[in-house]
């Protein structure tokens, strides 16, 4: 099922049961985003709480280009806003890069090209993230006078403060090669190899039982800095609950019997 109408129209959903694919449809700006583009993708992302077929979500540019940021002419308008009018339209940015964070299903980033500014904070929000050999990266704000700010708490999670004082301040280009180095993204193959490389991480990921999928993502955000005393109250509780679920009990019964368990794929994903 593909969905482009009304507010999605710069926006391309397909599902297609267990994969559904969010693609970035503004090639003839690089993908950058607007306000309307926003808003489509937080609500794309929202819709995948309740939607129980899909099991893996691929974000994606469509062209050449994965995301050149924010588009220049949105920036421009903003330059015009109240102090109070620029606060909730970044608000609506952050809650876009939340609802990537949030997603329940697990989301791959697959990058072409280019990502600067804010689509490096896409992929930063992403689980994953593949690129091609030749893409390049950018935290290319200062160069205008702005900050990289609200995809900032993405961006540090996944390349650390060392790293981010060094492109936060500089704005340079960085390849890919570095972008896997610092931890931006996680494996780096030839343009080509792209959608092959996003296939083999679909079929781990479907392995996998999407209940505990879910909730290894929520763990990881309430563990994540806390001394292994202060998360003992939630690794705890986490692992007695997981246990007593129908589905670590059918993953338990499936391993016993040698067989593939219900979430097991009954056909490779397209």
């Amino acid at each position: 099922m593909s969905e482009s109408e009304g507010a999605f129209s710069r926006l391309r959903v397909v599902r297609d049961a267990p994969l559904a694919r969010v693609t970035l449809a503004r090639p003839d700006v690089r993908n950058a985003f607007d306000e309307i583009l926003i808003d489509s993708v937080t609500r794309a992302f929202l819709s995948f709480g309740d939607d129980r077929e899909t099991r893996v979500v691929v974000l994606e540019g469509e062209g050449p280009i994965f995301c050149a940021g924010a588009d220049i002419e949105w920036m421009r308008r903003a330059g015009t806003w109240s102090k109070a009018e620029n606060e909730a339209d970044a608000e609506k940015m952050a809650r876009m890069l939340r609802a990537i964070d949030q997603c329940p299903k697990p989301v791959i980033a697959l990058v072409q090209g280019a990502a600067i500014g804010g689509g490096v904070g896409l992929v930063a929000a992403a689980d994953m993230a593949i690129a091609d050999e030749d893409a390049v990266f950018s935290l290319a704000e200062v160069k205008l006078g702005i900050l990289p700010s609200v995809i900032s708490p993405y961006v540090l999670r996944a390349i650390g403060p060392r790293n981010a004082r060094r492109y936060f301040l500089t704005g340079e280009r960085f390849g890919a090669a570095d972008a896997r180095r610092i931890g931006l993204v996680h494996e780096v193959v030839p343009a080509a190899d792209l959608g092959t490389a996003c296939e083999r991480l679909i079929a781990a990921l479907l392995t996998s039982a999407p209940e505990a999928v879910g909730v290894a993502k929520r763990l990881i955000d309430e563990v994540a800095g806390k001394s292994p005393d202060e998360a003992m109250p939630i690794t705890v509780r986490t692992i007695a609950e997981r246990r007593a679920s129908t589905e670590a009990k059918e993953g338990l019964t499936a391993f016993l019997e040698k067989r593939p368990p219900a979430w097991a794929p009954k056909k490779p994903p397209r």
